[in-house]
């Protein structure tokens, strides 16, 4: 799909400092990036690199110590209000942790509703689920009755429910066997063009990010290492050494262009 020449979220040198006791742990040193509407972002980088801690800091669930972040070109007001999350949403990497145990997957799907005072829930949820592949067979069921996969897509169904311009995808499918990836991978596509929706999504798995992402940031140690486009991607083409050493890991994947 085609994205908008405008920036939807800008993040500017993004800080963020973990602070335990007497200790400082800068997790995040001068990040920036930009999405443009509609497009897929990725994010990328080995363990401890800051990728999902950026992802946190957008949603306000890390501690910011420097920097802005911008939706639409206005800065997002801190604490995170109702309103920014009627617009942007996240999926986190563990469906089961993400879902409370002992609600029903209705209950799930309701609060969001309840929360920001949406009309027609009943209505709205049997779409939510219709919309990721799930029947209403599965409203009232718990989430250890699901497999993983379909955890994975109520989690993806709470997000949309509010209909956000925005996901944040944080390991979406790290947590799945190999086939189930593939089906929850080609559902976020689908519902990115059918819906317009921005990503970015956070992963470790080029190949991953290569499927889903226009666009990618290398991160390593909290920092911005390089950009690279998909075409980077496919080409082998990058400028440090870092990011060379994590194409030559992923060596033997490729991106099936579109016709």
């Amino acid at each position: 799909m085609k994205e908008g020449t405008e920036n939807m979220l800008t993040v500017e040198n993004l800080e963020v400092t973990f602070t335990t006791g007497a200790d400082e742990v800068k997790a995040v040193r001068g990040v920036s990036l930009s999405v443009k509407q509609g497009e897929s972002y990725g994010i990328v980088g080995e363990s401890g690199s800051g990728k999902s801690t950026v992802l946190r800091a957008i949603c306000g669930l890390a501690p910011t110590s420097a920097g802005r972040v911008r939706l639409d070109g206005e800065d997002i007001p801190s604490p995170r209000t109702p309103a920014f999350y009627r617009r942007v949403q996240m999926v986190f990497q563990d469906p089961y942790a993400s879902l409370h145990p002992r609600h029903t997957i209705d209950s799930v799907l309701s609060e969001p509703l309840t929360i920001q005072g949406f009309d027609r829930r009943d209505e709205r949820i049997a779409q939510a689920l219709e919309d990721v592949g799930l029947g209403e067979g599965f409203r009232f069921r718990y989430p250890h009755q699901l497999s993983g996969g379909q955890r994975q897509r109520v989690a993806v169904a709470r997000a949309l429910i509010l209909e956000p311009q925005i996901l944040l995808l944080d390991e979406p499918t790290s947590a799945l066997d190999a086939s189930i990836q593939a089906e929850v991978l080609n559902l976020l596509e689908r519902l990115r063009r059918e819906r317009g929706l921005t990503y970015v999504m956070v992963s470790h798995d080029l190949a991953v990010i290569s499927h889903m992402c226009e666009r990618l940031l290398v991160m390593e140690r909290g920092l911005a290492v390089e950009e690279l486009t998909r075409a980077d991607l496919r080409n082998r083409r990058a400028a440090t050494d870092y990011t060379k050493k994590l194409l030559k890991a992923s060596a033997g994947y490729t991106k099936e262009e579109p016709a």
